[in-house]
């Protein structure tokens, strides 16, 4: 082979007798070993942690505060203790033979307490993340959040945008302004049609309800697929509102009415339609249309660090290129689940808000002297509660209630805190988002929408609060288990891209990301 000419020099061509690059293959071993057990001792040297929890499952020998979902429980819903007992015996154990004896109270089984044992190979251990307590079961906190459900199960067949105009959610964002204890977002000290049911997230008070990223069409293929969706009918889908039929779901009853379902589908316009997205999803759905809606933007929509947004020569693929976003952005929701569920099971043991609704019913009804505040046995919400369906019981959008697994933190947060986290990481947050859209009463098409520009950030973070908030929606989870899911999920993320930053070879300053608390920070 001739010369080569290189910046002007020449160099004699060798043809390789084995594979080329920098490192020798043990060099190679060599850095990835070092590359790996650095990132190890830098979990193992982190300071051990507590777990603080709210006392309620000491406090309480009936349990009333804890989660008992599928065990076997009284006429007052009250747990059987000696089931209780032995879910406490095989968490504390780990042993798989112990759950396996479980004694459930109907066909419904629980969902994956082992998960809690499950180790990951980047990023933090589950074990090493800590939220904050969840509020005491008999807190005014607690009734504050219930609250909130009641006006949300009331309030979930109207239309996002109608949310200004209409009595019932004038008079619920009423008394929510007034309630203790309840850190929703405010303007001049009152909730308003505009941040009722709303976050106080970076971006997730400005423009329509729900994200554009649940609204805008998105690409799959060679096709483009708008985002209609199958939902519920506006009426006869509240569930959970008898007695008998909560009890009988309590202990594990898999017998229960089926939804109907409208023949339309119908773009997100309302609490009921945004409950349904998160009913049967898989875990990286958001994600992905996420995902594949902000690669469709070009260039310009990547985050300015990304090595190959001012390359001549090259593009990204593998690395900072569309398969690795998507594979980081998916990788994300499994192990920030798994933080999620050693919360749920090892430590806190949370009560889900039907559980919660059954308790004030049954004071409501004299039938129990539980200590649950004032705040919520004399709602306003309570009482409309009871005057549609005869019963002081959270109504549920899903005949199943919720899942059967604990409440504290909400899983679907934490994931979507995961997954929105690895999108800020990857793209450019301030980049406005081209012709936004408002779905229509009707739920039938997208209206343009004009107000202030919407940003890839802050319609990330109104994602997160969606995926969280259509939970309230649904009446399975409380307002303190989204915010803590969702700042759960953002430290896995965070740790799975520190584990990586030092394995590529681009020239490359580290992701640049805007935290739930508006912080800016560097890995």
């Amino acid at each position: 082979m001739g010369d080569i000419i290189q910046k002007g020099q020449p160099f004699i061509y060798k043809e390789p007798k084995q594979a080329i690059g920098p490192l020798s293959p043990r060099a190679r071993r060599m850095r990835a070993l070092r590359i790996r057990v650095t990132n190890a001792e830098f979990w193992k040297s982190r300071p051990a942690v507590t777990h603080p929890t709210n006392g309620d499952e000491a406090r309480f020998v009936n349990k009333i505060g804890s989660f008992s979902k599928a065990l076997p429980h009284n006429r007052l819903g009250e747990v059987n203790l000696r089931a209780y007992r032995a879910l406490i015996q095989a968490l504390r154990t780990g042993d798989p033979a112990l759950f396996e004896k479980l004694p459930l109270g109907g066909d419904r089984k629980l969902v994956n307490p082992q998960a809690s044992y499950a180790f990951e190979m980047a990023g933090p251990d589950s074990h090493q993340l800590r939220i904050p307590a969840p509020p005491s079961v008999s807190s005014s906190a607690t009734a504050a959040e219930a609250i909130e459900l009641y006006w949300a199960a009331l309030t979930r067949n109207i239309p996002f945008v109608d949310y200004g105009t209409d009595p019932l959610i004038l008079e619920a964002a009423a008394e929510l302004s007034g309630l203790s204890d309840f850190p929703a977002p405010k303007v001049n000290g009152r909730i308003t049609p505009q941040t009722i049911f709303r976050d106080n997230l970076p971006g997730t008070l400005s423009g329509p309800f729900v994200s554009q990223f649940l609204l805008k069409p998105y690409p799959l293929i060679s096709n483009i697929t708008e985002q209609r969706y199958r939902v519920p009918a506006a009426a006869g889908n509240d569930f959970l509102t008898d007695y008998g039929e909560w009890l009988a779901v309590q202990n594990g009853s898999t017998s229960f009415p089926s939804t109907i379902f409208d023949p339309i589908p119908r773009y997100i316009r309302n609490g009921r339609d945004l409950a349904e997205f998160v009913h049967f999803d898989f875990s990286i759905d958001s994600g992905l249309i996420a995902c594949r809606i902000l690669l469709a933007l070009g260039e310009e929509a990547l985050d300015p660090a990304n090595p190959y947004n001012k390359s001549n020569t090259q593009i990204g693929f593998p690395t900072f290129g569309s398969a690795h976003i998507f594979d980081f952005v998916t990788r994300a929701a499994r192990p920030a689940l798994e933080a999620a569920w050693y919360q749920k099971w090892l430590v806190h043991r949370r009560l889900r808000p039907e559980n919660y609704g059954g308790l004030v019913h049954n004071v409501k009804m004299g039938n129990a002297d539980y200590p649950i505040n004032r705040q919520v046995l004399n709602s306003e919400a309570l009482a409309r509660t009871f005057d549609r369906y005869g019963s002081f019981l959270l109504p549920q959008a899903y005949p199943e209630g919720s899942p059967t697994h604990p409440s504290y933190p909400a899983g679907h947060s934490t994931f979507a805190g995961a997954m929105v986290t690895m999108l800020k990481a990857y793209f450019n947050e301030s980049f406005v988002l081209p012709d936004p859209v408002v779905p229509s009463s009707d739920g039938l098409s997208l209206l343009p929408y004009t107000g202030r520009p919407l940003t890839v950030g802050g319609e990330l973070n109104k994602l997160a609060s969606n995926i969280g908030g259509a939970r309230i929606a649904a009446g399975v989870h409380f307002r303190s288990s989204n915010l803590s899911g969702l700042k759960l999920g953002e430290a896995v993320a965070i740790g799975i891209l520190r584990d990586y930053q030092k394995t590529y070879n681009e020239s490359f300053n580290g992701f640049t990301l805007t935290k739930f608390d508006g912080t800016t920070i560097t890995i």
